[in-house]
């Protein structure tokens, strides 16, 4: 069927990525999409479904334009009906469940525009994983990447702050603050002002992604939306949070910060306050990975890439630019868990040239007065009756 729909369609190219959102617009200025919600999206798969898709387009009279990275279109009934007549009785009657997921977004959608003609659906397609041009766009890949369709870091966001707008949240409903303020003083003499719970460009996770059974987050503001959480992820509150195109690879204990681009990886714990810095906030623009079975000790700092089976004492920061010193025995078996570490030894190292390698033990000598470094002697190990 996907090459029959295709076959005349004049410079057709596959989308890498679409889906069909539920859009909230502007109270006041109607025409901005402040949010874009897709209760299913297709990353590099469904192709089939992306050539109904665009095959019913074309016929209800909207040109796609395929040299362009991105491409998006209000949904219409007679998308809809033309889309559902292209898939056939058969494999709409067979849409539940688990079944044809982009059918049965026609299938609801169908059911809404029998009642009532709607404004505020469209249809996204990516057809270049460049910098997004539209809100639309930009949450389709917040979606890829908190629902683990693609792995952090690896996708173009670049400018998605720029394309996003700054909302005051009620719930899971973006407001725009110019309404706020054009209404002000009716909204508040009428008892009618919001209970605002944030302002921000992002919405939180768990608006928009149902998680795992195994994952816990016990604090809904801690985790932003284009988040990724691994299955066994545990969240605190207090002072822990996850940035967008950051988050975990494997059960994870997180009671401190995962700044944005920052991923660790599984079994680590990164303790109460700790800190892991982003691209933005002193790492010189290095992503940093956490190795597995690492831990962070409260309120301790990372600005480098760690490896497997670290330690970070409480309260210390490992930066680029820390000067670490490590005995000659020290150095010696470090470079034993390290064979491809080529470094000769010197007394104080770093901490840009420790990066990424594993087993160390950093830890502040209060008898020596300096940061100090050494072969970690544990690793660290969740309980797994916790995760």
């Amino acid at each position: 069927m996907f090459e029959k729909l295709v076959e005349s369609i004049d410079k057709y190219k596959k989308p890498l990525a679409f889906g069909i959102a539920r859009v909230d617009l502007g109270q006041l200025n109607h025409d901005k999409v402040l949010q874009a919600t897709y209760p299913v999206i297709n990353w590099n798969e469904n192709f089939g479904s992306a050539a109904v898709f665009i095959r019913s387009l074309i016929e209800t009279g909207v040109e796609v334009d395929f040299e362009d990275s991105e491409f998006v279109a209000p949904v219409t009934k007679e998308f809809v009906d033309t889309a559902l007549n292209y898939f056939g009785e058969e494999l709409v009657a067979e849409a539940v469940g688990d079944k044809h997921k982009n059918i049965q977004v026609l299938k609801v959608l169908k059911d809404i525009f029998d009642e009532e003609e709607y404004d505020n659906y469209r249809i996204c397609f990516i057809f270049e994983d460049t910098n997004p041009k539209s809100v639309e766009s930009v949450y389709l890949k917040l979606y890829a990447l908190s629902q683990r369709k693609v792995p952090l870091r690896s996708i173009n966001l670049n400018g998605a702050f720029g394309v996003l707008h700054n909302c005051a949240w009620v719930g899971n409903v973006p407001i725009e603050l110019d309404y706020l303020r054009a209404n002000e003083i009716e909204l508040k003499l009428k008892d009618a002002y919001p209970e605002v719970e944030y302002v921000d460009k992002f919405p939180r996770f768990l608006s928009h992604v149902i998680p795992d059974d195994n994952i816990r987050i016990l604090d809904s503001s801690k985790v932003r939306f284009g988040a990724q959480l691994a299955p066994g992820t545990t969240v605190m509150p207090g002072a822990s949070y996850i940035n967008f195109n950051a988050g975990t690879e494997g059960p994870v204990m997180v009671e401190g910060r995962i700044s944005s681009s920052a991923v660790v990886k599984e079994g680590a714990d990164v303790g109460g306050g700790a800190s892991i810095l982003g691209v933005l906030s002193g790492t010189n623009g290095n992503p940093i990975t956490i190795g597995r079975n690492t831990l962070l000790g409260a309120n301790s700092v990372t600005g480098i890439p760690l490896g497997d089976g670290c330690i970070v004492d409480a309260g210390i920061a490992v930066l680029e630019g820390t000067k670490i010193w490590i005995s000659e025995d020290e150095f010696e078996k470090i470079k034993e868990v390290n064979p491809e570490w080529n470094a000769e030894y010197k007394e104080y190292f770093k901490g840009l040239e420790l990066a990424g390698l594993n087993g160390i033990h950093y830890r502040f000598d209060t008898t020596k007065g300096k940061m100090v470094a050494f072969r970690s002697r544990r690793e660290v190990k969740l309980n797994e009756e916790l995760h």
